[in-house]
């Protein structure tokens, strides 16, 4: 079965009106027969000749029009003029297409291809844009984003949430917990066990003018998504202008006894891919008002979340919805001496340093907020100031952030360096599991000596 249109048509219409009425999997399965290569250089030698006959008989399409023919519905005439007609609208295309000049390379035109626009502006955004934290409630860093999340569902009533277990169990942290009962189970989805599914779901809703937001239970099980999101979700808008709105939420991070399978810090799988923007918070204020902006931005955005940090810090949370801009990085504490260049868990590990070496040196603290886009302009100003660059990341060393910040200093703001440009970060190995060696993994044993070599270049 699966040789006859009609036989095809009717069972599958069949089947959707029973879908319709009952959603449920159904598998249908077509035994047929691929008779060339899927591309033009595939070869067929391998496939016996008689197979080729014994299939050939069956073809769907000789046979529909056998049967077409048959049954009156098409004359032969009817049928010569229908593929003249074709091939003229063929050949005509194909002319018009030949016609048409090269293109020529405009690098500005084609980065402006890679995403939708979109720009907080002051004054005409429907958030308040970064409202003072003075007086605000505090809120841990998970609560935050819990908020965030919520007043999004609220803003936005196309917005669908799903992950696994996010449902009435709250998720893997329990961010979404008590969301069914607000939202209702439409909204807020449980998923099957499969990331790529979820994320080719959540594409199609974009495309069907929706908002959707997955999360990842962990950061590193996005492996099982790259696909979708890379090949998908990134392109999408620079192949054919179609919105991809959708966040991956990303819980990532060591430091918490996890071991390499649930721990990683994969922040630069996706930085390095264009159409997508890339989120790191590290405080309670700016994951609410990033998540809240990630939301209203068009674009696909990889929201990460240390998960070390969801209950182990606090800080003034406005309770009204507010946005912070995308690429714009924040000074969490200023130095004349040096600058280290951060974010995510690194802005906590400098800022305690700094404050411990305060009477030694005076630091600098530039949290980077956004990865891409990326705030050039701070971090270069930042560096021409104190002529000391220090980058700290938790990623492992080979090919992390650091690496495109050190190229970006050097080639921009060389000839303000009093000292060598310093990375620290992971070593370049799997998280391991064992807590000693966790912590002998991570960078934060590491910067006060890098720190000291530096300033004492």
């Amino acid at each position: 079965a699966g040789n006859n249109i009609l036989e095809v048509y009717r069972e599958v219409a069949r089947l959707a009106d029973s879908l319709r009425e009952r959603p449920r999997p159904i598998l249908v399965e077509c035994m047929t027969f691929r008779m060339r290569g899927h591309e033009e250089a595939s070869g067929t030698k391998y496939v016996p000749q008689e197979l080729f006959e014994e299939w050939g008989r069956k073809d769907p399409v000789a046979n529909y029009e056998q049967w077409l023919l048959a049954e009156g519905v098409l004359s032969t005439d009817e049928r010569d003029d229908l593929r003249a007609d074709i091939k003229r609208e063929i050949e005509e295309g194909l002319k018009e297409a030949f016609a048409e000049p090269e293109p020529a390379p405009d690098r500005a035109t084609e980065v402006g291809d890679v995403y939708a626009p979109f720009q907080l502006v002051e004054g005409t955004s429907p958030l308040a844009e970064e409202p003072s934290a003075t007086g605000a409630p505090e809120k841990r860093f998970i609560d935050a984003i819990s908020e965030g999340l919520a007043q999004s569902m609220e803003r936005h009533p196309e917005l669908v949430l799903m992950g696994q277990d996010i449902a009435e169990y709250g998720g893997a942290f329990k961010i979404t917990e008590g969301f069914v009962e607000r939202f209702g189970k439409e909204r807020v989805r449980n998923t099957p066990l499969c990331e790529s599914a979820i994320l080719g779901a959540a594409l199609g809703l974009s495309v069907q003018g929706m908002k959707a937001m997955m999360e990842m239970q962990f950061a590193d099980f996005v492996s099982e998504g790259i696909t979708q999101i890379c090949n998908n979700l990134a392109k999408i808008h620079y192949r054919w202008g179609q919105h991809a709105d959708v966040v991956v939420r990303m819980p990532t991070g060591a430091g918490v006894g996890a071991g390499p399978f649930h721990s990683q810090s994969n922040e630069m799988w996706f930085v390095k891919t264009p159409g997508l923007k890339v989120v790191y918070p590290s405080t309670p204020y700016d994951a609410k008002g990033l998540l809240m902006t990630a939301f209203d931005d068009p674009n696909p955005v990889m929201f990460f979340e240390h998960k070390a940090l969801y209950r182990s810090i606090s800080g003034a949370v406005p309770a009204e919805p507010y946005a912070i801009p995308f690429g714009k990085a924040a000074v969490r504490r200023p130095g004349t001496d040096l600058s280290i260049i951060t974010y995510g868990m690194g802005v906590h590990w400098a800022l305690e340093l700094a404050e411990a070496m305060a009477t030694e040196a005076s630091i600098e603290v530039v949290d980077l907020r956004t990865l891409v886009p990326l705030d050039k302009a701070t971090v270069l100003d930042s560096v021409k100031r104190t002529g000391r660059a220090l980058l700290l990341h938790e990623d492992t060393l080979t090919g992390g952030f650091g690496g495109e910040l050190a190229a970006l200093i050097a080639e921009e703001a060389f000839d303000h360096l009093d000292a060598p440009i310093v990375r620290v970060a992971s070593w370049d190995t799997p998280v391991p599991f064992a807590v000693p060696l966790e912590q002998g993994f991570l960078p934060k044993g590491r910067l006060k000596e890098a720190v000291e070599r530096v300033l004492g270049y």
